[in-house]
């Protein structure tokens, strides 16, 4: 049988995709994610951090961070698990196929590999949804059904994906994929994980916008709307939902990099003028030509940031702490 998920297209979800589409043009414009490489990984970071945390993940960011970044933490060893687990699974968004089922239980498997049995399969038993008091608000659908309620929604999905905007197709996957509820754990992470993943192949900026952390911010509200879909028999009250999440996380984002870039080309700029193409100088030279004396203040304002905007590069780059190292401009 043919299936249609249940929403309305309404004038708050149209303005709020112009809101979106208008606000990206001024990221795109800017370029400011490709000139920086360490806001991105915040950026993921904070995606990462804030989807765990609405699992009831207690690392905070910095923990997070440092466990991104190879340094050891003290903490609960399923949570650093948790945390590895979902930076894999999210490094794997340039090469899924959202319209693929085996790409989503090779994802699944990824994001919970060790924390739970047969992770990448959907579940064999009945599941339900309970409230803080204990009371289920949501019965799942029975585990005979999963393969073809999951087979007839990544069949709409490709049906309708060159119709539907992707802001209003992948919220409306982000519910019914939670509403089914196919594995036994980890639905919302690979729900939200999903929504990015098909963002990203019509938007590539998507890849690095934290929509998770907004979610986070409104977490109740994010429930409540899930819940309101439930009883209502449609998912129009959480698309609407979830485009403002994306529409406030974008301008989070555009604020955050509009003023990053200013703070960082103002140093580069300085940098990159006294310096001529091609023409090799230590670190002693550059800061001679600026007028600097704390090396400190050099490397942290201009010499990294002018390194991660790929403006220079260095003569002994498998070596960056060499005694020998030169820097030119390219």
């Amino acid at each position: 049988m043919e299936y249609t998920p249940p929403f309305e297209i309404t004038k708050i979800m149209l303005d709020k995709v112009s809101s979106i589409m208008k606000n990206i043009g001024k990221l795109d414009n800017y370029k400011d994610l490709n000139k920086m490489p360490v806001l991105r990984k915040n950026n993921r970071i904070h995606s990462i951090h804030s989807s765990l945390a609405i699992e009831a993940n207690s690392l905070s960011f910095n923990q997070v961070k440092d466990i991104i970044d190879g340094k050891t933490v003290v903490g609960p060893q399923n949570e650093i698990k948790e945390v590895k687990n979902a930076y894999n699974a999210y490094k794997l968004m340039d090469n899924i196929n959202p319209y693929s089922i085996k790409d989503l239980k090779s994802a699944h498997r990824v994001m919970m590999d060790l924390i739970m049995e047969k992770s990448g399969e959907f579940r064999k038993g009945h599941e339900g949804v309970f409230d803080e008091n204990g009371n289920c608000i949501h019965v799942c659908p029975p585990p005979e059904q999963l393969n073809l309620l999951i087979s007839k929604l990544f069949k709409w999905m490709k049906e309708n994906k060159d119709t539907l905007h992707p802001l209003i197709l992948s919220s409306v996957f982000h519910y019914e994929f939670v509403f089914i509820h196919p594995f036994s754990d980890g639905n919302g992470r690979i729900a939200r994980l999903w929504q990015n993943v098909i963002l990203s192949k019509f938007e590539e900026i998507f890849e690095y916008v934290p929509i998770e952390t907004q979610i986070k911010k409104y977490q109740k509200e994010y429930y409540d709307a899930i819940n309101f879909s439930n009883k209502s028999g449609n998912s129009t009250v959480f698309i609407e939902f979830m485009l403002k999440m994306i529409d406030e996380t974008i301008l989070d984002l555009l604020k955050n990099t509009i003023t990053e870039a200013n703070r960082v080309s103002l140093y580069v700029k300085k940098l990159l003028a006294v310096m001529e193409i091609g023409v090799e100088l230590t670190t002693t030279e550059m800061m001679s030509k600026l007028g600097l004396k704390s090396r400190v203040s050099f490397r942290e304002n201009y010499l990294k940031p002018a390194l991660e905007s790929g403006l220079i590069k260095m003569t002994i780059p498998d070596k960056p702490t060499s005694k020998n190292q030169m820097y030119y401009k390219i």
